[in-house]
């Protein structure tokens, strides 16, 4: 799976969402087909930001996926070692919690 920096993709939706904006303010200062080309130029722009964003999430998904995967198979493989990592954090964290 292609994965595809989170920010450039931030950056294209909000150029694109930018861009349909102009679109449709020029378009409620026009009339006729002219209005109805930018009204639907604009769609489009909406459209192919919101197929981004949606790429952008099932990426996110993917990877959320890979991971919760990873770690399943290093518990499996390791119990011993998970159970004592697990317990170290738990103490950490109960330190740091016992400081404030």
């Amino acid at each position: 799976m292609m994965r595809e920096n989170p920010s450039a993709i931030n950056n294209d939706v909000d150029i694109l969402v930018k861009d349909a904006q102009a679109l449709f303010e020029a378009a409620a200062a026009t009339s006729g087909d002219v209005a109805e080309d930018m009204r639907k130029n604009g769609m489009l722009l909406i459209d192919t930001a919101i197929a981004r964003v949606r790429k952008l999430q099932n990426s996110a998904v993917a990877t959320g996926k890979d991971a919760a995967s990873s770690a399943n198979a290093y518990v499996k493989t390791n119990p011993w070692r998970a159970i004592g990592v697990a317990c170290g954090l738990g103490l950490l964290a109960g330190l740091i919690a016992g400081n404030r």
